[in-house]
């Protein structure tokens, strides 16, 4: 680990203007991991005062403008970047608002013409000449949001960039992009290609420097960004850069399979909070682990942040915490799960999810009620940077068919993507197969029935055809509505990803569900995540193969150490299929 900020002699402190939405938690451990001290930006003066300012924006374009405007930052912002002299660090949304106005104020989540909406692009502070637009889901099979990891081309040679390869991936998750452009293409620092699209993955002039791309979830890679960028100004460099030739016609780079670990969390018999994993969804040791009667006690696998961190350096994608016990209580009061997310987040700098109990409830005992937004925003505030809906987007998805397809706005999936973006909001959903002999025999549309094509896939019967029932409160309750329907409608109301689930494989380490994962990754435009069944690394290479998935989970194999992360992706590159190298873990150099 890097010195401390308490041991640093570092000789200016970092403005960091966070603005109140989603999790900025990681950038502040990863400028800590640095050595430096933060000051937070809470009035216009500071702005104008600071030495150096981090910007990490994080939601939607409008949210972020709306709250500049009402803090009264827009005007000493604009002032702070005129000359280009002044240290700046925008991340993601950050960068997205320094150019002149974006697309996604004027458009749903997923891209279609607000109704009724005739207002112009929301404004940005115009500092780069450019609007933001929106991924085209339509061509090249191209999901959106872009999530995962994906190269660089550079265009400048920066001292930003010079602790790290040019072969070295880093982490996106937007579905609005900057075109390169006659006009700002002076400003381009990076460019990255996704499904053919090229777009501006960085960019400098001067002493302002922004990035698409997430360096405080691009693992070691992204401290070495970071740490480019605050060594530049200590050491007064940070403009000296070197304009490079680049055919950005015949320049491309790729969209990496992501592989992603999953921590099912609960509390076991004694009351610790412990990694465990089930078996077709039962958590509890069973006749296989040498159970004579009854049930057994609680699978212990482990410490969640001692697991989350072995994981990280053992060079695991994205790591999901799933706490599968939370619909019994409210995550308000589940301060167990909230420290485990801090902690986790102070040395984990990938991706983290969190998933369980994000609905609007009352709490029972005070009679306060909370709003799955103010639930989120918790989460999200300790750490996590997407979490995941269960239940309740199954729910929704149920009404959002019964009224024909209506919004109502009032649904956790609605008021979490409006807020902090599509690309924060997860649906998991937990299906199980019902097979039947003939499609005549299913009447209604929300059950859209899937062939079972191979020997192995068929039913006790031989049936060849099966559709995937939905289930709630962690498979206890079954629901009369598809995997198919659901994810579609979970698209609709602003998911922005899949976790897909099959209570029937899960804990079989007999593979993927293969049906269920073409039929889904094909009926939707939105990234999805395969999960429920790995046992071997050709499970892997199997669901990428044959289905339009963009990551892999897996739980049982890595907390048992049957396979290690490494060996899955280095099958995946024999087969063809990319996957990130990790780079080591450990101080910033």
């Amino acid at each position: 680990m890097a010195v401390s900020a308490a041991d640093s002699n570092k000789s200016f402190k970092v403005s960091l203007l966070d603005y109140g939405a989603g999790n900025v938690r990681s950038v502040r451990n990863a400028i800590a991991a640095n050595g430096y001290e933060i000051e937070d930006i809470t009035t216009p003066e500071q702005i104008r005062s600071a030495k150096v300012i981090v910007f990490p924006g994080v939601g939607s374009f409008g949210s972020a403008m709306k709250v500049l405007e009402e803090k009264q930052f827009v005007n000493p912002l604009r002032e702070y970047l005129a000359n280009h002299q002044r240290p700046f660090l925008g991340i993601c949304l950050g960068m997205q608002t320094l150019f002149e106005s974006s697309d996604e104020s004027s458009t749903t989540a997923h891209g279609e013409k607000e109704e009724a909406s005739t207002s112009a692009p929301l404004q940005g502070l115009g500092v780069i000449p450019g609007k933001v637009i929106r991924f085209d889901s339509t061509t090249n099979n191209r999901t959106v949001p872009h999530i995962g990891w994906n190269g660089r081309i550079l265009h400048q040679e920066s001292p930003v960039l010079q602790h790290i390869s040019a072969s070295e991936e880093v982490y996106f998750v937007h579905s609005y992009y900057a075109p390169i452009t006659e006009e700002n293409k002076d400003w381009v620092l990076t460019s990255t290609t996704y499904c053919g699209q090229p777009f501006i993955s960085a960019v400098q002039k001067g002493s302002v420097v922004a990035t698409q791309f997430h360096p405080e979830k691009s693992g070691s890679t992204g401290l070495r960004v970071l740490k480019g960028f605050l060594e530049a100004v200590e050491q007064g460099t940070l403009n000296q850069t070197k304009p490079l030739t680049v055919d950005v016609a015949i320049a491309e780079t790729s969209l990496v399979n992501r592989i992603v670990v999953a921590l099912d969390v609960r509390t076991n018999d004694h009351g610790d909070l412990v990694v465990t994993k089930g078996d077709q969804y039962d958590v509890r040791e069973n006749q296989k682990e040498g159970v004579v009667a009854g049930r057994g006690g609680v699978r212990n696998l482990g410490k969640p942040v001692a697991l989350a961190r072995r994981y990280y350096e053992e060079g695991g994608d994205e790591i999901a915490f799933l706490n599968i016990t939370s619909f019994r209580q409210g995550v308000i009061e589940d301060m167990p799960m909230l420290q485990v997310l801090e902690e986790a987040s102070k040395n984990i700098f990938v991706p983290l999810t969190v998933g369980g109990g994000i609905r609007s409830y009352t709490d029972p005992s005070t009679g306060q009620t909370w709003s799955a937004l103010e639930v989120a925003s918790r989460y999200f505030r300790a750490g996590a940077d997407k979490v995941s809906l269960g239940s309740d987007a199954v729910h929704a998805a149920e009404a959002y068919m019964a009224s024909g397809g209506k919004k109502t706005g009032e649904t956790s999936l609605e008021q979490i993507s409006k807020v902090y973006g599509v690309q924060a909001v997860v649906v998991s959903i937990d299906p199980k197969r019902v097979y039947v002999t003939s499609r005549e025999n299913v009447n209604s549309p929300e059950h859209v029935v899937v062939e079972l094509e191979s020997e192995k896939d068929q039913g006790p019967n031989g049936e060849r055809l099966c559709w995937y029932q939905c289930t709630v409160k962690g498979g206890r309750e079954e629901r009369d509505i598809c995997a198919v329907t659901v994810a579609k409608a979970s698209q609709a109301l602003g998911a922005g990803e899949i976790m897909l689930n099959c209570i029937d494989m899960d804990g079989q380490c007999k593979g993927f569900d293969i049906p269920l994962m073409r039929a889904v990754s094909r009926a939707v435009s939105i990234p999805v995540i395969a999960s429920s069944g790995a046992g071997t690394v050709e499970h892997f290479s199997e669901v990428f193969e044959k289905t339009n998935v963009k990551a892999a989970l897996a739980a049982g194999m890595f907390h048992r150490k049957e396979v290690e992360i490494e060996a899955v992706k280095t099958h995946l590159r024999s087969r063809g299929l990319d996957a990130r190298t990790a780079t080591a873990v450990g101080a910033v150099v």
